[in-house]
C-alpha cells in the first residue's frame, strides 16, 4: 500500500508535459516574441506546439552566415482571445544566435 502511495504521489508531482522543447525552441520563442512585440505591442505570448516542433541540426552557411540549427513547428501567437496556429521557422547560427525567426499563417 505504501508503494502504491509513493507512485502516486511522484506521478502527481511530475509535469504532464515538458516545458520546453529544447534551449533553441526557447530562443527562438524569446526573440521572436521580442520582435513581433516591437511591431505589434498587443502580442502578449508566443507558445511552441511541442508536439510539431522540430529542431534539425544543419552544417550550411548563407551568404558566409553559419546556420547551425533550424526549428521549424507550429506556433500560436497569443493577440487576444483568438489565435490561430502558425508556421515558426527559425535560424540559429553559431554559439546559439538567433539569426532570423519567422511566423507564416498557414
Amino acid at each position: 500500500m505504501k508503494i502504491a502511495c509513493l507512485i502516486v504521489a511522484a506521478l502527481a508531482a511530475a509535469p504532464a508535459y515538458a516545458e520546453s522543447l529544447s534551449p533553441e525552441a526557447d530562443a527562438c520563442k524569446a526573440s521572436g516574441l521580442l520582435a513581433l512585440k516591437q511591431r505589434a505591442p498587443q502580442v502578449k505570448d508566443v507558445t511552441i506546439d511541442l508536439d510539431s516542433a522540430k529542431i534539425i541540426r544543419a552544417e550550411t552557411a548563407i551568404e558566409g552566415v553559419p546556420v547551425r540549427t533550424v526549428v521549424l513547428g507550429d506556433a500560436y501567437v497569443e493577440k487576444g482571445s483568438k489565435e490561430k496556429p502558425q508556421t515558426l521557422v527559425c535560424l540559429i547560427g553559431d554559439k546559439g544566435k538567433v539569426l532570423m525567426t519567422l511566423f507564416s499563417d498557414k
